[in-house]
């Protein structure tokens, strides 16, 4: 152990925790939602946790926290998520901009938050970029990058994109983890569970689990009881000889059918394992089947936390050789927003085209276009065109009158 110091925003149930203290971190303080998570990372952190909604500054005080070593998170994935609406900053359960906007009361010396891969489509370029600008404008470097759970160990895809940021002179000594080139089969991670009885057809099993698993879904309290997400998943799961219409209460029996009679469903503790816990890790998980299993579907894999916080751990502890820091801001996702941004006035169209380089009228409209689902944006007509100035973000970075401040009191029991 180093002694370096995380607070955690949005726990769940520790799947990150778990990552990062395997990668030496000790948790200073952990914030969660959900009552039922929050007290399985009592069950096996210790330490404080805070339950309530994180914004909240009756739940924690983040200038209390202020130079802690990691400030992480994993934020609601819904506002960014494919299979959801995509709404981003419209969306009430949005935290990104807000957990982004504690790095200026905590100033960390690194940030970690991680979401689904939607974030990094282009929908959200013009937020990514708002991003960068504001942690750029805190003195920070940042980097984005698409990691793949499969790449170190999970026996899912599990896309994750995930955004670490620190001063210069730490972020001189980061770099991104590499795969560990180890994948791991459905099958073969799980072959002692599903034998724990002593089905006499798991060897048949696993060689018909023998491929990585879709992500798993946890979805959210909104939505029906515990199963292995939507149709097409479901269809997934079925190729690798898994039943994903539900989630059991135990491995087969020792006298179960066969699988091409009947396929297996996967019990909570086999759903754990393929998120990436490990028997070792003797993890509890508090709530009844579906709540335990949506903790579970909603984690970020601990190996994958892991590997990340062994990069910035590294980084912060000067490991390795300095390489050259790229000038802060330098990394454009939008070119588009950054000439709106660092305007005072209305933008030519023109002069938007040249920004995009190689662009068009209609590639810059199709941005723009993007631009007003998460930015006021006015337009100004004059007799040689139509102008652009980029307003006010719509996201939520802690203002006293934003709408999600409603959304939270009216549907807080169904926010998850």
């Amino acid at each position: 152990m180093t002694g370096l110091q995380v607070v955690e925003i949005c726990a769940g149930a520790g799947g990150q925790a778990l990552g990062l203290h395997k990668a030496g971190f000790t948790h200073t303080l952990a914030v969660e939602l959900d009552a039922t998570a929050a007290e399985t990372l009592r069950l096996n952190l210790g330490g404080t946790v805070a339950v309530g909604d994180v914004a909240n500054p009756e739940v924690w005080a983040p200038r209390e926290y202020a130079g802690v070593d990691l400030l992480a998170g994993g934020v609601p994935c819904p506002p960014f998520s494919i299979a959801g609406k995509q709404l981003g900053s419209s969306d009430e359960r949005d935290l990104f901009a807000w957990a982004v906007e504690q790095v200026a009361v905590v100033r960390p010396r690194a940030l970690m938050l991680e979401n689904v891969r939607g974030l990094s489509s282009n929908r959200f370029s013009g937020y990514r970029q708002r991003v960068l600008d504001r942690l750029n404008q805190l003195g920070y470097v940042a980097d984005w990058r698409l990691i793949h759970s499969a790449d170190f160990g999970v026996a899912q895809l599990r896309p994750r994109f995930v955004l670490v940021a620190m001063k210069p002179a730490d972020f001189a000594f980061f770099r991104w983890p590499e795969p560990d080139g180890d994948r791991a089969s459905v099958g073969e991670v799980l072959r002692d569970l599903m034998a724990a009885n002593g089905w006499k057809h798991v060897d048949d099993w696993v060689r018909l689990a023998d491929g990585i698993g879709p992500t798993l879904v946890g979805g959210s309290k909104k939505h029906g009881g515990a199963d292995l997400g939507p149709t097409r998943a479901k269809r997934a799961w079925e190729a690798l000889g898994v039943d994903g219409k539900g989630v059991a209460d135990s491995a087969p029996d020792a006298d179960a059918p066969h699988p091409s009679v009947r396929l297996p469903r996967l019990t909570v503790e086999m759903v754990a394992r393929l998120q990436g816990w490990r028997a070792e890790d003797k993890w509890h998980f508090a709530g009844r089947k579906t709540s335990q299993y949506r903790q579970i579907g909603n984690a970020f894999p601990p190996p994958v936390a892991e590997a990340v916080g062994r990069s910035i751990r590294a980084a912060l502890e000067h490991d390795g050789v300095a390489r050259e820091v790229p000038e802060l801001g330098a990394d454009v996702h939008d070119p588009v927003y950054r000439a709106l941004a660092g305007s005072d006035g209305f933008v030519s169209i023109e002069r938007l085209v040249n920004a995009l380089n190689e662009g068009s009228h209609a590639s810059v409209e199709r941005r723009l276009a993007l631009l007003a689902q998460d930015f006021e944006l006015e337009q100004q007509m004059t007799a040689t065109g139509t102008k652009y100035r980029l307003g006010e973000f719509k996201g939520f970075t802690g203002q006293a009158n934003h709408e999600r401040h409603d959304y939270m009191e009216r549907f807080r029991s169904r926010v998850s």
